[in-house]
């Protein structure tokens, strides 16, 4: 591909060096929820031979199989539950709530409870063209690790939690072992990831700058260590509200990141500028305080906001690559340092004669001009990556009335209840649960609701320390008997922790 080709269809293919880099946003977000990255999750991690374009087909099969043994007092296997019965426990006990735009659409939709719900149910499509959201948990367990090594054994750890065993609750285990007579599988385990489905950072480029990736793989460990102090309903629970915090973060932290690669090497082509060398390219790469969302206020225009930048960025980049290898000054290797955006910025200024006689410029403003509608997110790729954020984080909206208080891990809710009413940010009580546990999972000894504040932030949510008392979120904490109200705590209050205590490894700091 060439800079003309690439402007004719900017979406249809990336550079290499793009493609490859540790910041691509791969796989590329589309819809998703909280119960849908979980039930990917399963496959992903257990289920080599189950593809995400199978689960549709498969929750189909299994309808049949139900209408086939609708007269029978047995199941087939022996199974314990009858046909009718089956149905009753998908259709009513564990369905998950359908969005209103599916409420006449005939589907298998259950909570993600064991493993094996995840052959028939919990893809982001009804379709056979769903997209592989639990990917997207792996990548960032790889790129929230400080190696490989790091990462392969927390992906066993969260694969040996997810297991259902001895130490699951009654339900849990017979759920797990009756869908599996139903479905005559029996080929649950631990698959390694290829080199190709994951990428690692240089720990040592990007040490102390703040990456949700980092946070979440932190989280993940504490929420694992807490699995068996619970039902296997209350820490899947959990588990979600980790997972969707983390996974938005990171998206919205990629945008972040590549709008601020494509300012630097934009200021090497326009003023023959740009960061120098690794250390210019360091600061100017990763953001130092992350302020992507704040607490009790509005938050889809923000969001909005980071994903147009990060399409004039994904524009931009490829379209200097391209130009780069028309001008015959590739740029080879990945875009994945410091010191690799330092060595394009400097071909760029290098190569900027060059990059103007190809026509960079022009093509850079026809390719803006004529995917305005994706970049302000009204179609294709802007679309999706709002969308995967908005659902993810936002509470759910269910079809059937009686299920509205369904979802309670949402980071987004409606402010009102009219249908008009705007996102605000304020996490719902499961999402208020699982970041006071992480937040003290490694603290010695009482902790302010200023550790909580910090914890957030590192997800990129501002929420200051002195409005906890009053605002939603303390009122969430009291009501849950998180904190203990103190006039010698900083902001009167100390955070309670929820679970019993984990081998605390630091002091407290708050």
């Amino acid at each position: 591909m060439n800079l003309e080709q690439f402007a004719a269809n900017p979406w249809r293919a990336s550079h290499d060096a793009y493609q490859s880099s540790a910041f691509a946003m791969t796989p590329a977000p589309e819809y998703a929820s909280a119960e849908v990255l979980l039930a990917s999750l399963y496959r992903v991690i257990g289920f080599a031979d189950l593809q995400e374009s199978k689960i549709p087909a498969g929750g189909r099969a299994l309808e049949k199989l139900m209408a086939k043994q609708h007269g029978s007092d047995t199941g087939p296997n022996g199974a314990d539950l009858a046909a009718r019965d089956l149905h009753t426990l998908l259709h009513g006990i564990l369905e998950s709530p359908k969005a209103p735009n599916q409420s006449s659409k005939r589907f298998i939709q259950v909570t993600p409870l064991v493993p094996e719900v995840a052959r028939f149910s919990g893809s982001a499509r009804p379709s056979a063209n769903s997209w592989t959201a639990g990917a997207l948990v792996r990548r960032m367990v790889w790129l929230g690790s400080s190696s490989p090594a790091e990462a392969s054994a927390l992906w066993a750890r969260l694969f040996g939690a997810l297991t259902v065993g001895p130490t699951d609750d009654v339900f849990a285990r017979w759920l797990q072992g009756e869908l599996q007579d139903w479905t005559g599988s029996t080929s649950w385990a631990l698959v390694e990831p290829g080199a190709a489905d994951v990428a690692s950072l240089d720990q040592s480029d990007f040490e102390g700058a703040p990456i949700p990736a980092r946070q979440f793989v932190e989280d993940l460990d504490a929420i694992i260590g807490a699995r068996d102090v619970m039902t296997r309903r209350q820490w899947t629970s959990l588990l979600e509200a980790v997972i969707r915090l983390g996974a938005v973060a990171h998206v919205i932290w990629l945008c972040d990141v590549q709008s601020r690669m494509w300012q630097a090497v934009r200021s090497a082509f326009v003023d023959g500028i740009g960061p120098s060398d690794e250390a210019e390219a360091r600061d100017q790469l990763l953001p130092q305080e992350l302020r992507y969302l704040s607490y009790g206020d509005k938050a889809l225009d923000r969001i909005k906001d980071r994903t147009s930048n990060y399409l004039r960025a994904r524009l931009g980049l490829n379209a200097v690559l391209w130009a780069l290898a028309d001008a015959g000054q590739p740029f080879i290797g990945t875009l994945s340092t410091s010191a690799d955006l330092a060595r394009l910025c400097e071909l760029v200024r290098g190569s900027r004669d060059k990059l103007i006689a190809a026509g960079l410029a022009t093509a850079l403003d026809d390719v803006e001009e004529s995917e305005a509608q994706t970049i302000r997110c009204k179609k294709g790729t802007g679309s999706n990556v709002f969308e995967f954020s908005r659902h993810v984080l936002g509470q759910r909206q269910a079809a059937v009335d009686v299920l509205r208080g369904y979802d309670q891990g949402y980071v987004l809710r409606k402010k009102t209840t009219a249908r008009a009413s705007p996102w605000v940010v304020a996490l719902g009580p499961v999402a208020v649960l699982a970041m006071v546990h992480c937040s003290l999972a490694e603290t010695r000894g009482p902790a302010s609701v200023r550790r909580l504040s910090q914890h957030l932030s590192r997800y990129g949510i501002v929420v200051e320390r002195s409005a906890i008392a009053n605002n939603d979120l303390g009122q969430q904490l009291r009501m849950l008997g998180l904190v203990l109200d103190s006039p010698d705590a900083e902001s009167g209050m100390l955070m309670v922790p929820p679970f019993p205590p984990l081998t605390a490894t630091r002091s407290d700091d708050a």
